[in-house]
């Protein structure tokens, strides 16, 4: 069934050299030194096993599985195989992947999940970093498959899985039968793809829900340390309504660069199969969005310091780029600096660091579709 190389330990990696074992995959699993926990619990355990249940919560896909090689030797780990994918917070992006590029060889293929623009950011590092003649196709994937947390070392509570995935390439002319099929054999789920990884970045379903929900309950979580479902709790019929507004001025940006975007509720119901008629439904009513309480206990957890400078602030760079004015965007931007003291306009994803300092909305399309 081929190798993969999972490049990171945290929530989603683990998930992934699970369920791609499972389903015949040779998978290596590889975390920094500094991060090597799960590595050695994996070793010492010999593989990773998946709950069955969770406080009375049946998971998903339960049992355990062997893998073939847990490693926190990067070289080791690029050499294992031809496709990798990447499953990080992003600000470990560019961390991890500075330690993969003098290792990478020419025709390997790095799927990053979430994506969050990472194509692109990744790209300028790449061609930085002058390996000519070394090629490198990037795939952003829109989110992870599974729902899952952590639950002890090498072991994980699968709560849910999506039913297919949006997945970018780039450069757009490496999209060819051979490397759409590699992509498809290193995933569990269906893959859907769009033009590219500005698209990617902007269908990402967290960029609502997550850092206005948050921000506009953070007494409450952090009083309560996140004791509550956060689906069903931190969503009213207020903050739904907010978070539809804020989704269409995603939409806009969108438009503006030539990509008709689906609507937050649109994406939520064909990612897991459902037919909910309203956000606020959804979040209600989702069965793997509400076996486990899993509300952020404060604004330093990734719901904010993750989805706010590398999902909102580059949308809003792009905005302001293409003449738009997004005002709920822009609020909740400047509402979490303030929570958690920093410049996330500067410090986020901007144009910049994601190799499109200077261009206008045209030239960044034209850039793209070249």
């Amino acid at each position: 069934m081929g190798r993969v190389t999972i490049i990171g330990a945290g929530n989603g990696g683990m998930a992934a050299a699970y369920h791609l074992s499972k389903l015949g995959r040779e998978v290596c699993l590889y975390d920094s030194p500094a991060f090597a926990g799960q590595i050695e619990a994996v070793r010492a355990a010999g593989g990773i096993r998946a709950e069955a249940e969770r406080n009375g919560d049946a998971m998903l896909f339960a049992g355990f599985e062997r893998i073939a090689k847990a490693t926190t030797d990067i070289g080791e780990a690029v050499a294992f195989a031809d496709t990798m994918i990447l499953i990080c917070p992003s600000f470990a992006q560019e961390i991890l992947f500075e330690t993969m590029i003098p290792h990478i060889r020419d025709g390997q293929i790095l799927i990053v999940m979430p994506g969050n623009f990472a194509g692109l950011v990744l790209n300028r590092m790449w061609e930085e970093a002058g390996r000519e003649g070394v090629s490198l196709t990037f795939a952003d994937a829109v989110s992870i498959p599974w729902a899952v947390r952590l639950c002890g070392p090498a072991r994980v509570d699968i709560m849910g899985l999506k039913k297919l995935l949006p997945v970018s390439i780039f450069p757009a002319s490496r999209g060819t039968g051979e490397v759409r099929a590699r992509i498809e054999a290193a995933l569990p789920i269906p893959v859907e793809y769009l033009k590219s990884p500005l698209q990617a970045g902007l269908e990402n379903i967290n960029f609502g829900g997550h850092p206005l929900m948050t921000a506009v309950n953070i007494g409450l979580l952090e009083n309560f340390e996140g004791d509550f479902n956060y689906y069903v709790d931190c969503c009213s019929p207020s903050t739904a309504r907010a978070t539809a507004k804020m989704d269409r001025e995603r939409l806009a940006v969108g438009e503006a660069y030539g990509y008709r975007l689906r609507p937050e509720l649109e994406m939520m119901n064909r990612l897991y199969g459902e037919r909910y008629s309203s956000v606020y439904e959804f979040n209600r009513s989702s069965a793997p969005h509400g076996k486990v309480k899993n509300a952020p206990k404060s604004a330093k957890e990734r719901y904010i310091t993750e989805d706010v400078p590398y999902l909102l602030v580059p949308i809003w760079h792009l905005a302001k780029t293409a003449g738009l004015s997004p005002v709920l965007i822009e609020s909740v931007i400047h509402l979490t600096c303030a929570y958690n003291e920093e410049d996330y306009f500067t410090t986020g994803r901007t144009p910049a660091k994601m190799g499109l300092s200077g261009m206008s909305a045209e030239e960044i399309r034209a850039y793209l579709e070249k």
